[in-house]
C-alpha cells in the first residue's frame, strides 16, 4: 500500500521533480547565474504568451487532444491591429477594446466550424494560421510598426520602468511591496487550502494526510516567497506578471470550480458519454475556441507591449510553445486531463531549459532539439501511463 501511495505521489509531481533537477542542473552549469533576480525577471516576462497562450490551450486539449494552430498568427493580428490604430493616434483604450474583441471573433469563428460544422480543429486552426498570418501582413503592409504610447506599454509590461511602484518605500535594492505581496499571497494560499480541507471534510470526501498538507503548503509558501524575494531584489512585480496571475487564477477556477469546467473534462473523458448524458458537448467545444481567441487577443497586447512594437513575424513559433507547455505540464494527449497549474509548470520547465542554455552559449537550434526531446518524452510518460493503467 505504502509503495502503490508513493509510486502514485511520484506520477502526480513528476514534472515538479523534472523542474527542480533541471534548475539544479543549470545553476551548477551557469555558476548561478540562472537564478540572479534579473534573470528570474526575465524568465517571467519572456515568457508570460506563453503562460497564457498555454493556460487557454489547456481547455481545447480538455476536449480531447484537440489543439489550435492559428494562435501564434492571431497574437501577430491582433496586435498588428492595435499598433495600426495606435499610430494613427486612435486612444490606446480603444484599441485594447478593439484587440480583445478582435481576438474573441477569431475564436468564436474557430469554435463555430469546429462545433456546430464539424471540421476537424486541426483543419479549421492550421486554415486559420494560414489566413491571419497573412492578415497580419496586410494590415501592417509588411512594415514594422513603433508602439509609442507609454500608459499602454506600462499597463502591459513592456518596457525597462513596468514594474509595480514600491508604495512601502524600500531601498533601492529591496522592493517592499513585492515582499509584502508574497507575504498576502502566502496567507491567500494557506487560508483557501485550509477551507477547502474544512469543506471536504464536512461533504464526507475523501481528503490526504494532514501532515503532508502542511508539508504541501510549507513548500509552495516558501517557493512563493523566495519568488518575492528574488524579484523584489531586482526592481518588484513586473506589471506583465499581474496579467499573467489573473489569467492563471481566473482559468485555475473555472477548471476545477464551475460547470462548464467539469464539462471540459467529461467531454474530453467520453464524449459520446456526455452528450448522452444530456450535455450539450458543441458548445463545450465552441466555450473552449472562444476562450481561445480571447485569450490570443491578450498575448497579442502583451507582446506588443513588451516589444514596444508590431511585426509581419511576430507569434511565429507561439502556438507550439503553447501545446508543448501542456503536455509537458502534464495534460494529456487523448484529453480528459491537466490542470492550469500543471501547464504553468511546463511552461516554466521550457523556460528554464531555454534561459539556461541560452546562459551557456548553446546554439538556438540545439535548444529547439532539447525542447522537443522532452515534449517527446512527455508525451510518451503519458501513453506508456495510460497503457499501465489499462
Amino acid at each position: 500500500m505504502g509503495k502503490t501511495k508513493v509510486s502514485a505521489t511520484l506520477k502526480k509531481y513528476t514534472m515538479v521533480i523534472a523542474l527542480i533537477l533541471v534548475m539544479i542542473f543549470f545553476y551548477n552549469k551557469t555558476d548561478g547565474l540562472i537564478l540572479l533576480p534579473q534573470n528570474i525577471n526575465n524568465l517571467i516576462s519572456q515568457n508570460a504568451y506563453v503562460f497564457v497562450l498555454a493556460t487557454g490551450m489547456l481547455l481545447c486539449i480538455l476536449t480531447g487532444g484537440n489543439i489550435d494552430l492559428s494562435v501564434g498568427s492571431v497574437v501577430c493580428f491582433v496586435g498588428g491591429i492595435g499598433a495600426m490604430m495606435m499610430d494613427k493616434d486612435v486612444n490606446a483604450v480603444v484599441a485594447v477594446i478593439v484587440m480583445i474583441v478582435a481576438g474573441i471573433l477569431v475564436g468564436v469563428m474557430n469554435g463555430y466550424w469546429i462545433a456546430y460544422v464539424n471540421v476537424p480543429p486541426f483543419i479549421a486552426t492550421l486554415a486559420g494560421m494560414y489566413a491571419f498570418r497573412g492578415l497580419s501582413n496586410v494590415v501592417l503592409g509588411g512594415m514594422a510598426i513603433t508602439i509609442t504610447d507609454e500608459t499602454f506599454i506600462k499597463v502591459f509590461g513592456g518596457g525597462a520602468d513596468c514594474y509595480v511602484a514600491d508604495f512601502l518605500g524600500g531601498p533601492e535594492n529591496l522592493n517592499y511591496t513585492c515582499i509584502a505581496a508574497g507575504i498576502v499571497a502566502i496567507v491567500i494560499y494557506i487560508v483557501i487550502q485550509l477551507k477547502n480541507r474544512i469543506n471536504s471534510k464536512r461533504r464526507g470526501y475523501e481528503t490526504a494526510g494532514l501532515f503532508g498538507e502542511i508539508v504541501k503548503m510549507v513548500i509552495i509558501s516558501a517557493v512563493i516567497m523566495w519568488v518575492a524575494w528574488k524579484l523584489a531584489a531586482y526592481k518588484g512585480i513586473p506589471t506583465g506578471l499581474i496579467w499573467v496571475l489573473l489569467v492563471v487564477l481566473v482559468y485555475g477556477y473555472i477548471t476545477t470550480k464551475t460547470r462548464i469546467g467539469r464539462y471540459l473534462y467529461a467531454v474530453g473523458g467520453n464524449e459520446k458519454a456526455t452528450r448522452l448524458s444530456g450535455i450539450n458537448t458543441k458548445f463545450v467545444y465552441f466555450f473552449a475556441y472562444t476562450n481561445m481567441g480571447f485569450l490570443a487577443g491578450l498575448t497579442g497586447i502583451l507582446t506588443i507591449a513588451r516589444l514596444m512594437s508590431a511585426q509581419p513575424t511576430y507569434g511565429q513559433g507561439y502556438e507550439m510553445d503553447a501545446i508543448g507547455a501542456c503536455f509537458i505540464g502534464g495534460a494529456s494527449a487523448y484529453g480528459g486531463v491537466g490542470t492550469v497549474a500543471g501547464t504553468i509548470i511546463g511552461a516554466i520547465l521550457m523556460g528554464v531549459i531555454n534561459q539556461g542554455m541560452s546562459i551557456m552559449g548553446i546554439d538556438a537550434n540545439w535548444q529547439k532539439v532539447v525542447k522537443g526531446l522532452v515534449l517527446l518524452l512527455a508525451v510518451t510518460f503519458d501513453v506508456l501511463s495510460k497503457k499501465e493503467k489499462k
